[in-house]
Order: structure tokens, then C-alpha cells, then sequence
């Protein structure tokens, strides 16, 4: 199994945090946000690679991580993909950067895809479990009680086995509370459905997109996981959350 993180994005939500940093690598409690993600990663025995997808303007700043982290997590080859983009007049989008390391790494294999700012409490390791025990395509998914909130979100719907029978991302109406997160695992056989997608010419940007098309041509299930997963995506997260961490030395 291999592991692709999205770190190509320019996160100007973020600003001034992020203008000369990327936000995966922001700190929380002496640590970053991708040495949260990567401590998951290396608890999963059947993933012995990770690709990391970078723009060019940030790309110099991951591969001095990574080479730190190599040697934190030695049995995950780390491996980071500059996509080559300056901005977001011309980004990839999410599946683009998805189908470019898929590429450029030539992958195929099962593939564990993750967003890069995200900070979870719970265990990968029951994620993939549960992919390996039915063998399909995975999504991560918990209920959400905001309908605000909701509208953020690729929100589901499932039947009694958490076969996914509807998706949308970012529903102005949700039809349910059910949101899926930004944490995906898919077959070796998936993988040229990404290219295929693409070719299409559908949306290229968000993560939940592909499998909003993908299970209308095939079983995708999903997780149904406890704990939290926070997605930073504003200043105020970013300060809530070291708020948390604030005994562990986290900025203000």
C-alpha cells in the first residue's frame, strides 16, 4: 500500500501564518500538523511508501522535513513530488495533484489518500482494517450535528452495510448530517478510474469530488470512525486548537 499526502495548497485563509510556510508544516505543541499525520502513517504495517505532493513554492520546506522524518519513521519511504504550480490561478486542484503522483511515482498498488491539515485523535489503523475487511473502496465518515457545518463537508448517505447510496460535496441542502472527511483508501483497480475522471473533465479540486462520482459506478463504503478530526482551515482553528495544546507549548 502507498500513501499520497495533499500539501499543494497555498491555504490563504490562513494568512499571514502561511505566506512564507506551508500549513502542514505550522507547529502544535513543538510539533507539526504532518508529523501528527505521519505518526498514523507509520503505525500502518502495509504502507512502505508515502508521497508527498508539493507546489514549487513551498516544495524546498518539505523536503528538509522529510529528511528529518526519514529517519523518525524509517520503515515509510518519503518521498516528495514538486507538481510545479505558483499559485492558485494555476494549482492542480486535489485529484489533479492525486493523478500527478500517481504518475510520477508510477503507483500501483493500494493507495491511502490524506489531506495534509487535518489533526485526528483516533487510529488509522482501524480505518484500514475495516477496507480490508469488506475490499472496497473506503471513505471516512462521522455524523455532524451543525448544518452549517454540513455545507463544508462531502455529506452521505448509507444504507445498513455503509454502502454509500448517494454524495454530494458541499451540499447548499444536505439530505443528511453524515459528513466525510478528508481521509480516503481505494483498491488498485481504482486507481486509473482517477485518470479516467479527470479525462472527463469533471472537478479537478476537491478530494470528495472523485468519490462522489466513483460510487455511482462502483461499491464504495465507508468508516464510521470516534474521536475527532479537525479540520484547520482558518486562523481561529489554528489558534483553537494550540488552545488545547497550550500546556505542550504551542505558539500563541
Amino acid at each position: 500500500m502507498k500513501a499520497i499526502i495533499l500539501a499543494a495548497g497555498y491555504a490563504t485563509r490562513l494568512y499571514p501564518l502561511t505566506q512564507n510556510r506551508p500549513k502542514a508544516l505550522l507547529p502544535i505543541a513543538n510539533r507539526t500538523i504532518m508529523d501528527y499525520l505521519f505518526d498514523e502513517i507509520s503505525r500502518i504495517p502495509r504502507i512502505d511508501e508515502a508521497i508527498l505532493v508539493s507546489n514549487h513554492r513551498f516544495a524546498d520546506q518539505f523536503v528538509a522535513w522529510a529528511q528529518t522524518a526519514q529517519v523518525a519513521y524509517p520503515k515509510v519511504r518519503i518521498r516528495v513530488l514538486d507538481d510545479g504550480t505558483t499559485g492558485n490561478e494555476n494549482r492542480l486542484g486535489a485529484i489533479g495533484d492525486i493523478d500527478f503522483a500517481i504518475r510520477q511515482a508510477e503507483i500501483d498498488d493500494e493507495l491511502l489518500v490524506a489531506v495534509s491539515d487535518n489533526l485526528f485523535t483516533f487510529h488509522l489503523t482501524d480505518f484500514v482494517a475495516d477496507y480490508l475487511h469488506h475490499g472496497c473502496d473506503t471513505l471516512l465518515a462521522k455524523p455532524l450535528n451543525d448544518v452549517d457545518a454540513c455545507r463544508r463537508f462531502a455529506i452521505a448517505t448509507l444504507d445498513d452495510q455503509r454502502r454509500v447510496l448517494s454524495l454530494v460535496e458541499k451540499p447548499e441542502h444536505p439530505q443528511s448530517n453524515l459528513a466525510v472527511y478528508g481521509l480516503y483508501l481505494y483498491r488498485r483497480d481504482t486507481l486509473p478510474l482517477i485518470a479516467q475522471y479527470l479525462a472527463e473533465g469533471n472537478n479537478p479540486d476537491s478530494p470528495g469530488h472523485f468519490p462522489e462520482w466513483l460510487y455511482q459506478r462502483r461499491e464504495v463504503r465507508a468508516y464510521l470512525f470516534d474521536g475527532e478530526c479537525i479540520d484547520i482551515g482558518t486562523v481561529e482553528a489554528y489558534r483553537a486548537v494550540c488552545e488545547e495544546y497550550k500546556n505542550r507549548n504551542c505558539p500563541a
